[in-house]
């Protein structure tokens, strides 16, 4: 599968961003069409990304936008703190609908019984798999918590 899809819809609505003046818009899509350009031409990658990878790339520039904001947020920096949740704010409405808490429950649920987790040792494990289904729809903090509330 390629990226054709998500990809050209950043890089379509990143001209529309230069065109209407959307600084922030623009400065952020550039950053993830960076990372997106620097991960097909790192070594071992094929031409395009899949679907998943670039969700990945996004994902991960959301983490990054998230820290960043807590980190100028507590230095009493909030221009700065702004500025990372308004670009976090473009970065989102790329990826796919959050799963809501009860839905994050059952897919946890449903991957430590069909697994067989069932202690704290098992918890690398169990959040790997719960992650992997996810498919960027949680974060692994989230579910990080969540395979441990379960475990407990």
């Amino acid at each position: 599968m390629s990226c054709m899809g998500l990809a050209d819809t950043i890089q379509t609505d990143l001209v529309a961003a230069i065109k209407a003046g959307d600084d922030v818009k623009k400065t952020t899509l550039r950053a993830v069409l960076t990372s997106i350009k620097t991960a097909e031409t790192a070594d071992g990658a094929g031409d395009a990304l899949s679907e998943e990878q670039v969700l990945a790339i996004i994902a991960s520039e959301v983490k990054q936008r998230t820290e960043a904001a807590e980190i100028f947020v507590g230095a009493g920096e909030t221009a700065r703190y702004q500025n990372e949740v308004d670009e976090r704010t473009v970065l989102q409405g790329y990826l796919p609908e959050p799963l809501s808490p009860d839905e994050l429950d059952e897919l946890v649920a449903s991957v430590i019984a069909s697994g067989g987790y069932s202690t704290k040792k098992d918890m690398g494990a169990a959040i790997k798999e719960v992650m992997a289904k996810a498919a960027g729809r949680a974060d692994g903090r989230t579910v990080s918590a969540s395979v441990g509330q379960a475990l407990s």
